[in-house]
């Protein structure tokens, strides 16, 4: 038993239906429904009454716009530079790259032919702007216009295109052809400010963008980067080491350019157009700037395996592999790192450091760059806010170094001493002592009675009163203490609250262990 809509038949015209003021209208057309006469707009009952074999369908606005969005990724095979327009349409610059698919006339043909074998009905169009290509692909016999035409020829070239040519709404459309103006031809023949008066600016702007009187441009879905280098392949490439060989062989001509120019890439992007029109998209960032052709094949390597057994999905294989420098920066020749010599810092051997680098790139290609992290010293007193973690790869060796050393106190100055292990969070013990404001003779902590055999303190740390506007209701005078118990187990002890000053009931923590 088969379930499911019905197979549609070869004949058969067929269209996808909107709801449009309460009304079920036509959405859009297939070829064969377009040829008999129906059109986008047209009220459901209305279209059934000229075709009663019409096969209708709802529409799906969010799953067309993300096959739209796939479709553009795909176009980016022949540039990098494809945008998506107002009306499911895809446009492309080609500026420069032509001639490497053997003329506008074939990049054409193969751009419709490669999306009519994975079921897609498409119409290309290349002219000299934005909007002219998209008249040409939706209007005109010719769908190629020389990049050279002279621009006092356009408006004897688009004079007999209707006026939804220039991209306007259809209601525009409609009051247009009320006044009898139905073609390109009609408006440019007639004086510019009685149409602007009546039918707005918008619509000699459109006209003007469309005959070349003004320049455009488009607003490409992905950044172009600086640094490109792709392979081609006359069959599919499925092979794991093959594609392998090719990421090495592509990272050694990224590298070169790179190199030429004195910089490194901070991000990298791996594109895989696949034979049936998938492609791939595969990031890795690094702690450095990066110009060695090995380790970015490695990265990519340890990347793809994090991806699991099907990472790639490789299919029939891919014929079209990019290998792009997203983000770049200045490398110089030399890489240093700092180390404290009397007091000052002094650039010392870069290997361990390159080391360190190279560990951070090959866990954050793995795992993430955001997931892998590094403690840097924060301005603050408070100890459990004293250092923060970032990511390792925002910032260099050299910048980490500092940043340590300016947090390290003068030399004439004793740094208190500090336990090995702190507590994520101060945990609240009880104490009894000889006095309110002393030192605890005995402490309860997790449920186990602690008596105190020595105890070094304290060391005052009082509240930021910078950071509050009222101090004393934000936050409490801190007095650490170093305590030792009977088993010789060493804890960091502190009292939160001056007693009678602050607080009449001082709270104790403890905060962390020595050794």
């Amino acid at each position: 038993m088969r379930t499911g809509p019905a197979p549609k038949p070869a004949d058969a015209p067929f269209a996808t239906l909107a709801r449009i003021k309460g009304a079920h209208r036509l959405a859009s057309v297939d070829a064969l429904a377009a040829h008999l006469g129906l059109r986008p707009g047209m009220a459901l009952a209305d279209a059934r009454a000229m075709h009663p074999g019409l096969i209708v369908a709802d529409a799906d606005p969010v799953a067309e716009a993300a096959s739209l969005a796939t479709i553009a990724d795909w176009c980016r095979r022949f540039t990098p530079l494809a945008a998506l327009d107002d009306s499911c349409g895809i446009m492309l610059d080609i500026s420069g790259v032509a001639h490497l698919f053997g003329g506008e006339a074939k990049l054409c043909g193969e751009i419709e032919q490669r999306l009519a074998a994975q079921g897609f009905a498409a119409r290309a169009g290349i002219g000299p702007s934005p909007e002219a290509a998209w008249a040409l692909a939706r209007f005109a016999h010719t769908n190629i216009l020389p990049a050279d035409v002279e621009t006092a020829r356009l408006p004897r070239v688009f004079g007999d295109f209707p006026l939804a040519a220039l991209g306007l709404p259809p209601e525009k459309i409609a009051d247009l052809a009320q006044v009898g103006l139905r073609r390109i031809s009609d408006i440019v023949l007639r004086p510019r400010a009685p149409i602007a008066a009546r039918f707005g600016q918008a619509l000699l702007a459109r006209l003007d963008a469309l005959l070349g009187g003004s320049k455009s441009a488009i607003s490409p879905r992905f950044e172009a980067p600086a640094y490109v280098s792709e392979r081609r392949f006359a069959e599919g490439l499925a092979q794991s080491h093959a594609i392998d060989a090719t990421i090495l062989s592509l990272a050694k001509d990224l590298c070169a350019m790179l190199e030429r120019h004195g910089e490194g890439a901070r991000r990298l992007g791996l594109t895989l157009f696949r034979v049936d029109g998938m492609v791939k998209h595969v990031t890795v960032g690094t702690s450095r700037p990066l110009r060695e052709p090995k380790a970015i094949a490695r990265l990519f390597a340890e990347r793809i395996e994090a991806l699991g057994d099907n990472g790639l999905e490789t299919g029939y294989g891919f014929d079209v592999i990019r290998l792009a420098a997203l983000v770049a920066e200045s490398d110089g020749t030399i890489q240093a790192q700092l180390a404290p010599v009397a007091g000052e810092l002094a650039v010392t051997s870069a290997e361990p450091e390159a080391d360190l680098a190279d560990l951070i790139d090959r866990l954050g290609a793995r795992l993430g760059l955001r997931r892998v992290t590094r403690l840097l010293p924060h301005g603050t007193h408070i100890p459990e806010f004293a250092v923060i973690s970032v990511a390792a790869s925002s910032l260099s060796p050299i910048a980490v170094a500092r940043q340590w050393q300016a947090a390290q106190l003068p030399a004439s100055l004793e740094a208190p001493s500090r336990p090995i292990k702190l507590l994520q969070r101060p945990e609240p013990i009880e104490t009894i002592a000889a006095v309110p404001d002393g030192p605890p003779l005995r402490f309860r902590w997790r449920r186990m009675m602690h008596d105190v055999t020595a105890i070094e303190g304290p060391e005052r740390i009082a509240p930021e009163w910078w950071k509050h506007a009222n101090a004393q209701a934000e936050s409490l005078t801190r007095d650490y203490f170093r305590a030792q118990d009977r088993d010789g187990q060493r804890f960091w002890l502190f009292r939160e609250g001056l007693f009678n000053v602050e607080t009449a009931q001082p709270r104790w923590y403890v905060h962390g262990l020595f050794g």
